[in-house]
């Protein structure tokens, strides 16, 4: 493929056909999500990009459902005690996520009236909310042109455009110009591109056993044309959770989740077997606002 400038400028003709295949491929294969849905306004794509973050679409889906039709409005979420949020969100996992959505609804009904802002500006100001959800919500919800960089994003630039197998472990300057470099001119089609290549690393070019076959753009992308070098950073390490401190702390949050009310400290004993290890968890949901402790030794999800 032709070497696109990560300067900010590159040849529109390289662009353009990159943005027409890749957008022609979503039109055909694009999954039908709620959250694309127009029905789903800019607070169920906000939801969504919440949950979505380090969890699969099909650990999603139920949940998503769950909490739109429990709370269709931020102002809904916002009337309902926190740990209300940390019950909802179940087992999707890293649930101060959920306190952080919370949080957002909070500040859009005290300082947005209830809606979801449109300026990008007003999103990145609010709480829980980085630069990628900021552009997400700007984007999927009101049809902005921004550069989304996702991780199925950067995989899809990294082999596509600069040839290597994976990207940097975090986001670099560089990725972010070569981003910008590559974004559409125009508000419609940059927003249809930002979907598109998220879709396309999602489905087509995963991050293991990914089917060339069936891309859009294998003929001109950089690291198949140059034999699939095999990456040359730091090993990549899958993430454990068996044993861990977040299997313990998910435990703990699953005997609150089910309780009606305040559960006692042998309950939570019960829940896992080692104490060192339990107290540690237990000390860290408290610290992260996750659990509420209470005179006598009993806790409880949190109240406000």
């Amino acid at each position: 493929m032709p070497t696109v400038s990560t300067n900010e400028t590159t040849e529109p003709t390289e662009a353009a056909v990159l943005h027409e295949s890749v957008i022609g491929w979503f039109g055909e294969h694009a999954r039908d999500l709620p959250w694309r849905r127009p029905e789903a306004g800019a607070w169920g794509v906000m939801v969504s990009e919440f949950m979505l973050q380090q969890t699969p679409v099909s650990r999603v889906l139920p949940v998503y459902e769950q909490w739109l039709a429990r709370w269709p409005r931020p102002a809904d979420l916002a009337a309902d005690a926190p740990g209300e949020a940390v019950r909802a969100w179940g087992r999707l996992g890293y649930p101060r996520r959920a306190l952080r959505l919370h949080g957002a609804a909070l500040a859009i009904t005290e300082r947005h009236g209830g809606d979801v802002p449109a300026d990008h500006g007003q999103l990145l100001a609010l709480p829980g909310i980085g630069e990628y959800t900021a552009a997400a919500v700007a984007s999927f919800a009101y049809g902005q042109r921004h550069a989304v960089l996702d991780t199925n994003v950067r995989r899809v630039f990294a082999r596509a455009v600069s040839g290597v197998q994976y990207p940097p472990t975090a986001t670099t300057a560089a990725e972010r110009r070569l981003a910008r470099a590559l974004l559409p001119e125009d508000e419609v089609t940059a927003a249809r591109w930002a979907a598109a290549s998220m879709e396309l690393g999602a489905l087509v070019c995963t991050a293991k056993n990914e089917t060339c076959g069936r891309c859009p753009i294998a003929a001109r992308c950089a690291w198949r044309l140059a034999g699939k070098p095999a990456h040359q950073g730091p090993a990549r390490r899958g993430q454990t959770y068996a044993g861990t401190d977040r299997q313990v702390r998910g435990r703990l949050l699953a005997v609150l989740r089910d309780a009606t009310g305040s559960v006692p400290q042998s309950a939570l004993d019960a829940a896992w077997h080692e104490p060192v290890q339990r107290a540690r968890a237990l000390d860290g949901l408290v610290a992260d606002g996750l659990v509420e402790p209470l005179d006598g030794g009993r806790y409880r999800l949190p109240q406000s």
